[in-house]
């Protein structure tokens, strides 16, 4: 077990594959950073190896409701506070990474697609040590935000696809409606 481990992910919206993403990585560590990437719009840039995650319909929560989105998920399934830290990452921006993240940590991703090849690629090109949990192909991904946006924008059912706390916030913040609006805007 390593001493300390990152972490990272959009969580727009914060889904059950997210959370067992989550309590992966946090098996293989006694402390994880989670780092919440496009953090605001200053710190986000688009990729061509998947350009749409940088679209403002992509990115309906702000950093602090994925915050409190990633805290209430840990700690319903028992990860202390104290076992876990919760700061901005900037995954595009290499040069930024020692601002927010411990360089000496070991880093936790999985690859499914395209954008996750050029996150390995990022960060590895950064010299940090980085542990790919597993690789799966696009068509067994699983959950995806866009998946659960989706389903909110037309009234179809996702509230068992989130965990109990996610759908409680999402609830509580609108984000239906928010990204209702969203989608008519041209």
């Amino acid at each position: 077990m390593h001493s300390l481990g990152v972490i990272h992910g959009r969580f727009q919206v914060l889904h059950n594959d997210h959370l067992k993403y989550l309590l992966a990585g946090k098996a293989r560590c006694e402390h994880l950073v989670v780092g919440i990437t496009n953090p605001d719009p200053i710190l986000s840039r688009e990729d061509r190896a998947d350009p749409a995650r940088s679209t403002l319909s992509a990115n309906p929560l702000t950093y602090f409701e994925r915050y409190q989105m990633v805290v209430a998920a840990l700690n319903d399934e028992g990860v202390g506070s104290s076992n876990f830290s919760v700061v901005p990452f900037p995954i595009n921006l290499p040069e930024l990474y020692r601002y927010y993240v411990p360089m000496d940590a070991v880093f936790f991703i999985t690859i499914c697609d395209a954008w996750g090849e050029r996150k390995l690629e990022l960060l590895t090109r950064q010299g940090l040590h980085v542990e790919v949990m597993w690789r799966r192909t696009p068509d067994t991904k699983g959950i995806t935000g866009s998946e659960i946006r989706r389903k909110m924008v037309c009234g179809e059912p996702w509230e068992n696809l989130v965990p109990r706390s996610s759908a409680r916030l999402l609830a509580k913040w609108n984000v239906v409606e928010r990204l209702r609006n969203l989608a008519q805007t041209p």
